[in-house]
């Protein structure tokens, strides 16, 4: 796989932030064959070494969760599905008004948007991450967060890069 298919395939698992891909394929951590572990540490190697600020930028690539681009219908395939699986595309008007709520004030805290790996997780599991961690440090979410969004990434991954191929 040269690197303008690597990147067309694999850019999108860090949300809106292909250089991630771009950087990990020039460092030549992607080797065939592919497997969804070896891309994801090569992916991740690259995100952990990124920036403060790019780091920062990855995250707020993603969006609310049950937020206005879900209302709209502009979230990026991946995270519909991601959050639909959760079932927050079926919120009643009170858990979406909580949503919001949290959303809003997450954002004004933190800088960026509460970011949680949501498959296998309920809507009450998600509300209780939550409302656990809006009141963590600055410095707490952006390692959670961090963390989360590798784990997002790996997901994605497994998906696109089944283990038996």
């Amino acid at each position: 796989m040269d690197r303008a298919e690597f990147v067309a395939r694999f850019g999108g698992v860090f949300e809106h932030s292909p250089f991630i891909a771009e950087r990990a394929f020039d460092a030549g951590f992607i080797a065939g064959p592919l497997t969804a572990g070896d891309v994801h540490d090569g992916m991740a190697a690259i995100f952990r070494t990124s920036s403060a600020d790019e780091r920062l930028g990855v995250l707020r690539a993603h969006p609310d969760l049950a937020g206005k681009l879900a209302i709209a219908g502009d979230l990026t395939e991946d995270s519909r599905k991601e959050q639909a699986g959760a079932g927050l595309d079926r919120l009643s008007p009170d858990e979406h008004q909580r949503f919001t709520q949290l959303n809003t004030a997450y954002t004004e805290k933190f800088g960026f948007p509460f970011i949680v790996a949501v498959k296998g997780l309920s809507k009450g599991d998600i509300l209780a991450a939550f409302e656990k961690r809006i009141d963590n440090s600055r410095e707490q979410e952006l390692d959670t967060a961090c963390l989360q969004v590798e784990k997002i990434a790996r997901l994605r991954l497994e998906s696109l890069i089944p283990e038996n191929s």
